[in-house]
């Protein structure tokens, strides 16, 4: 009885070991529901779905179709339509049972509209109140008390991943509602000068053509990685040293021209084209993941996303802690030889007191690259072998125990 109960032990455990938890789908979740199938859409095209989808504790509050035709009859554009519906968004898991038993008869919850800081002050927290008669109420920070808007129903709840509940009316916000300009009417590099990139966005206005290629690439769509003052004005003079095409190709690397939020980039690594791309001048880098980081690599600089400055579709800013740099401008440091295996001493031979001097060869910082396309592929490949070959250890081991008991 023993050796079954031990050898159900590590069945079990070999069958946890290849399972995978599958995240929610909130297009999915909503697509069972036909009459909230135009809150479904929008949460859509303004990429709040892929952004839901990304997060592990969220609660949405959806409203029906007559609901949505309320707020679309007065022509909000997607830029506000995405601010108020990304109020919808707690950043926190409310379902049925835990609105109904907040402590204290109140609580407060942070919205996805606070989290991209274009919510002044508190202006982005929901107020969620268990009021008399079992009613479970809801206002925005901004509402000055008012508590009209009303629990109807659960949707679906996942527990402690995602509650989709229905709400009785949109949330009603004049921060959120407020009219955003225009793409077009967008000043990039205002917005990127005061918020810690004003070098980086000084050195943009200083050259018109690059300049020109990010403002009319706005409303086509527009992804901006802006490197923070500190780490680009220590780059700064090697920048001085490019030629006056070589300016204009790094300053537009650090442009995508298309819209990504931050959840489209933690959900599509791989290659990113850039603004200076052109033909065989690919100017590329390489968006990778890690955890709830996302990283810039080049061939020899790594950055990492460390804050949004704007993230209105069709436009998103954000900055970054390193100055990439495109290997089409910037040789990559080449790899130290490994060095000789020591020669065997003489018995009696006399030891110099004197040190070869180290090579004080520097690789030029703007002279073209030179070294293999395949690095970072070969680095992913051996990555993922060492990840295979390690379950694959895990489960022989498990299959050579339970073979072992089951023949004594």
């Amino acid at each position: 009885m023993q050796r079954l109960t031990i050898l159900l032990s590590l069945l079990f455990l070999l069958s946890t070991s290849t399972t995978f938890t599958r995240g929610h789908n909130i297009t999915h979740i909503l697509g069972k529901h036909p009459s909230f199938s135009t809150f479904n859409h929008y949460l859509t095209l303004t990429h709040l779905a892929g952004e839901i989808n990304s997060r592990n504790t969220i609660t949405v509050c959806a409203v029906d179709n007559a609901a949505m035709s309320e707020l679309l009859s007065k022509h909000p554009s997607i830029a506000t339509i995405k601010n108020i519906l990304s109020l919808h968004v707690l950043l926190d898991y409310f379902g049925t049972k835990k609105l109904h038993q907040i402590r204290e008869g109140t609580a407060l919850a942070a919205t996805m509209f606070q989290a991209t800081g274009s919510a002044p002050g508190s202006t982005g927290f929901v107020n969620i109140t268990d009021v008399k008669g079992g009613k479970v109420a809801f206002g925005p920070e901004d509402n000055e008390g008012n508590l009209d808007v009303f629990y109807v129903k659960s949707l679906e709840e996942i527990p402690y991943n995602i509650s989709v509940i229905q709400i009785s009316k949109v949330l009603p916000s004049d921060v959120a509602a407020a009219p955003t300009p225009e793409p077009s009417a967008m000043n990039i590099t205002d917005i990127m000068s005061a918020h810690g990139c004003k070098v980086f966005a000084d050195t943009l206005i200083a050259n018109p053509e690059a300049s020109k290629t990010y403002q009319d690439s706005v409303d086509g769509g527009l992804t901006v990685f802006c490197p923070l003052d500190d780490p680009f004005k220590a780059f700064f003079p090697k920048f001085k040293n490019l030629t006056a095409s070589g300016k204009v190709s790094f300053l537009e690397f650090f442009g995508v021209p298309i819209y990504q939020s931050l959840a489209m980039l933690k959900s599509n690594n791989g290659i990113m084209n850039t603004l200076a791309t052109d033909g065989e001048k690919k100017f590329d880098f390489t968006v990778q993941n890690d955890g709830e980081d996302v990283t810039l690599k080049t061939r020899s600089i790594t950055a990492k996303i460390v804050g949004t400055l704007i993230d209105e579709q069709p436009l998103a800013i954000y900055t970054i802690d390193k100055v990439l740099l495109p290997k089409e401008l910037f040789k990559a440091a080449p790899t130290p030889a490994p060095a000789p295996a020591p020669e065997k001493e003489v018995a009696d031979a006399p030891k110099s007191s004197k040190h070869k001097k180290p090579s004080s060869d520097v690789v030029p910082s703007d002279s073209p690259a030179d070294s293999p396309d395949g690095d970072l592929a070969d680095q992913t490949a051996d990555d993922n072998a060492s990840v295979t070959l390690y379950g694959g250890r895990l489960v022989a081991m498990l299959l050579s125990l339970c073979s072992g008991l089951l023949l004594l």
